[in-house]
């Protein structure tokens, strides 16, 4: 078993006062040659947007991009047709492929939001663009693992052109679970949205992050109650 740990103050920072972003990974202005990728998983930015604010439109091309509110309500438009909200308790996809346009706001004037904004390199080029959204049942991450994207469109979550899989759950203190990986030649990178876990000998508290690979399992134990977001991705690029 192989180990990486990014602790959260370790993480890129960028305040733009309407939205503050911490960078897992490159992004944007903040570049570290040693914090590029977790193989095919490529942006993990933690954002906060000021009541009203948002990103105006802009371009994507060729990349899965996910976004997991964690409160609030965030408005998307696209180039698609498709204007929606996505709030807390929702998942969003979209394939970028050939090409597409979006903007993301704060629906709310009064109160931030706050998402996850997650890329993924995909194993398929130039596909037609594709959006999807749907809303998660919370109660069946409860001491489980809840399976939200994948890489079929018949499983459980939404789906993208990649070998990928994300989970999320939400452990009381003292409950492990045991994440078995689908492919073995994956890696597996944990992110500690709430409270702390155990994993591979690694303490992990709110915001750290730890990738895992060599192994075909890794076991999760709550120090208190946490929840955990798991996202297993292929090591190799390309």
């Amino acid at each position: 078993m192989k180990t990486i740990f990014h602790q959260a103050d370790t993480r890129g920072d960028a305040n733009h006062g309407w939205l503050h972003s911490k960078h897992s990974f490159s992004f944007a202005n903040y570049y570290n040659p040693e914090r590029m990728n977790f193989g095919v998983l490529r942006v993990l930015n933690d954002d906060k947007v000021s009541g009203g604010m948002g990103f105006g439109t802009h371009p994507h091309q060729n990349m899965e991009i996910i976004s997991i509110p964690l409160s609030g309500d965030l408005e998307h438009k696209d180039s698609m047709g498709n204007t929606t909200v996505i709030k807390e308790g929702d998942i969003q996809v979209m394939s970028a492929g050939t090409g597409v346009q979006h903007s993301e706001y704060n629906k709310n004037k009064d109160e931030e939001v706050r998402f996850l904004q997650i890329w993924v390199i995909p194993n398929q080029q130039n596909v037609e663009p594709r959006y999807d959204q749907i809303t998660l049942n919370k109660a069946d991450r409860k001491n489980k693992l809840q399976q939200v994207l994948s890489p079929n469109k018949e499983d459980d979550g939404v789906w993208i052109y990649q070998d990928a899989w994300f989970n999320m759950v939400d452990l009381d203190a003292g409950k492990a679970v045991t994440y078995d990986f689908n492919k073995k030649d994956n890696g597996l990178y944990i992110f500690v949205l709430e409270g702390s876990v155990t994993a591979a000998e690694q303490k992990l508290g709110r915001r750290d992050g730890l990738g895992v690979y060599d192994t075909a399992s890794v076991e999760l134990t709550a120090a208190e109650n946490a929840s955990v977001l798991l996202m297993e991705v292929p090591m190799r690029l390309g």
